[in-house]
């Protein structure tokens, strides 16, 4: 059963989560960022349903995160790619796959990817930077504001925050 639909919010966490869809769609896309494009990889790694797979596919697709292409006639096979706003979720997989190592931790050997830069070899993590300096944040000094898009519920939402006494 799908959920109450977030289009309309005037929320950019919204927007993403409303294009993604669910948890299974963002293994599918883990998987396209890391190279598996045709349909019987994706099932293997995910180990997720024929229906929900195509589904979840069918969905990225509508969403413009998935483009499908045809790589083989007779039977007519597709593979499945990443468009270019689909490319732009590498962010967010970096984030999840920090805050996920972080919480593994304690209970595993060490990380299952490492994410590296391609010519060094070096690994490389997501971190908060002021962006006109590109100075790091560290996140104890991280405040939120409403921004030229803010609607009535995002004020009250920060309001709330601001009652509460929260810098």
């Amino acid at each position: 059963m799908r959920s109450k639909s977030f289009e309309g919010m005037t929320c950019s966490i919204a927007t993403t989560l409303e294009a993604i869809g669910d948890r299974w769609a963002m293994l599918v896309l883990r998987d396209l960022m890391l190279g598996l494009s045709r349909y019987d990889d994706l099932k293997k790694s995910t180990g997720i349903t024929n229906a929900t797979l195509a589904d979840r596919l069918r969905q990225l697709e509508h969403n413009g995160l998935v483009e499908r292409r045809l790589y083989q006639s007779g039977p007519d096979r597709y593979e499945y790619l990443l468009t270019a706003k689909g490319r732009d979720l590498a962010l967010v997989m970096q984030a999840l796959a920090q805050v996920g190592d972080r919480w593994r931790q304690q209970e595993q050997a060490g990380v299952p990817l490492e994410f590296v830069r391609a010519h060094s070899g070096k690994s490389v993590q997501l971190a908060l930077v002021e962006q006109e300096s590109g100075e790091p944040v560290p996140l104890a000094e991280l405040r939120v504001q409403a921004g030229p898009g803010a609607d009535d519920l995002v004020r009250w939402r920060l309001s709330k925050l601001a009652e509460r006494g929260a810098p």
